[in-house]
């Protein structure tokens, strides 16, 4: 079962790299492990509400950087769970950073609350 996607509309970066963004994340965390299928092209479009052309460049380019593999009648399977490199983590983890401070921002929320928010959030070490 794939997780669940996202398309905002509201944000400049196109739907493509939006859903290759989730499956880079999503590939590299492991919850879409090796040999695990992609929807097929025309229902995740559907499921979205986006054009199929969207969905074949966001595999396109995920095949492109290695992460799956198309094959006609097999559909698309993710290929690896690479490790992330360093900066490339430090980045992915500035761009949540920064999107929590922006919805904590919009519910009204200040640094003490949306740090202690996230600090009960996080599951204890043991």
């Amino acid at each position: 079962m794939t997780p669940i996607l996202q398309v905002d509309v509201a944000d400049p970066t196109p739907p493509y790299e939006q859903l290759r963004r989730q499956f880079v994340d999503l590939i590299g965390s492991g919850a879409l492990p090796a040999g695990e299928r992609l929807p097929p092209l025309r229902q995740l479009a559907a499921d979205l509400g986006l054009a199929v052309g969207t969905v074949a460049r966001t595999y396109r380019e995920l095949e492109a950087a290695g992460l799956v593999r198309s094959r006609r009648g097999g559909g698309t399977r993710v290929t690896a769970s690479p490790a992330r490199p360093a900066g490339e983590r430090a980045r992915a983890l500035h761009d949540l950073a920064v999107g929590y401070a922006r919805q904590a921002r919009l519910l009204g929320a200040d640094r003490d609350a949306a740090l202690d928010a996230l600090r009960r959030a996080w599951p204890a070490e043991g």
